[in-house]
């Protein structure tokens, strides 16, 4: 169903804003790791503040604590043009914070959520659905009650809205109940047709085994996704539109990796850029792997001049 409203906000990212710390020695898991730099984090608000760097109107509805991380993630998210009015800040509970490890491949991390996991109804009026273009969410944002049920509700709303969904299936194991909840909850969210980004490193973890790509592919296809976009790491990333040939792309070429943290969520990024400005699926993925590319080349956060993929389309 498409509305008639201006959707002024091409983004709405739904889920954690967290404080991250990276370990400062590279290739090392946490138990050798010595000392930490601090970097705003959490899926959603990457995505959030790429999209607002990028030239998109983006907002981010999450909650942080009453304190000092809480006070730094608005400075960082503001200063980048992030519309913060949907994030709460609760007073019982300090804001989440994640210790990762530096790595370029897929990171060990602890998690200590608290605030994260706190979004509620009211933080997502029909009014601010009838404005978005883009619902996005993430696995992780979905893991954790209130925060599950209230965006599997406001899924279903933007949905019958006109709303294009889309989520990043980045299945943790160590943050479910059970791996059982993780697939139906996965499951009820794929039955708004979102666009869905999925690593091999996800998938394995979720399906505790290496399928064919074409069983992944498949999976989601009859769950009611039309478009699947799967990343390879270092060997690029391959795309499945039901009903047509799977798109492949290799991927750039890189010297030197510096940090993984957060490669998938510039890709994604890239992708819904992309996507959002009508562009062909094949560009969206060139977008994706460009941005994702800039993103292993940088520590915590992608350089200034990410604009510049605007010249690509």
């Amino acid at each position: 169903m498409k509305n008639n409203n201006i959707r002024d906000i091409d983004i709405l990212c739904v889920g954690e804003v967290l404080v991250d710390f990276i370990g400062h020695q590279t290739g090392v898991l946490i138990n050798n790791t010595r000392d930490y730099h601090r970097y705003l984090g959490g899926s959603p608000a990457n995505v959030a503040m790429n999209s607002a760097r990028l030239g998109l109107e983006s907002a981010l509805v999450a909650t942080v604590g009453d304190d000092g991380f809480g006070e730094y993630i608005f400075e960082r998210l503001s200063g980048v043009g992030v519309n913060t009015n949907h994030i709460k800040t609760i007073s019982d509970k300090p804001t989440s914070v994640i210790f990762v490890s530096k790595t370029d491949s897929t990171p060990d991390f602890i998690p200590f959520r608290k605030a994260d996991s706190y979004i509620l109804e009211d933080q997502i009026s029909t009014d601010l659905l009838l404005k978005t273009n883009i619902y996005h969410t993430t696995c992780f944002a979905l893991s954790k009650n209130p925060a599950q049920t209230t965006i599997l509700k406001k899924a279903e709303e933007a949905f019958s809205l006109g709303c294009k969904l889309s989520i990043d299936v980045n299945y943790a194991k160590k943050l479910w109940h059970s791996k059982e909840e993780a697939l139906q909850v996965i499951k009820s969210y794929c039955k708004f047709n979102p666009l869905v980004k999925i690593s091999e490193d996800d998938m394995l973890r979720l399906f505790e085994q290496k399928l064919p790509h074409e069983d992944i592919f498949d999976f989601f296809h009859s769950e009611g996704v039309d478009t699947v976009c799967l990343t390879l790491g270092s060997k690029g990333v391959k795309l499945s539109q039901k009903g047509k040939a799977v798109v492949k792309l290799p991927a750039i070429q890189i010297d030197v990796v510096q940090d993984a943290t957060g490669a998938g969520d510039a890709f994604w990024s890239g992708f819904l850029f992309a996507y959002i400005k009508e562009k062909p699926i094949e560009k969206c993925l060139e977008v994706a792997l460009q941005l994702a590319a800039l993103k292993l080349q940088n520590v915590g956060r992608l350089p200034d001049n990410i604009n510049i993929l605007s010249e690509l389309l």
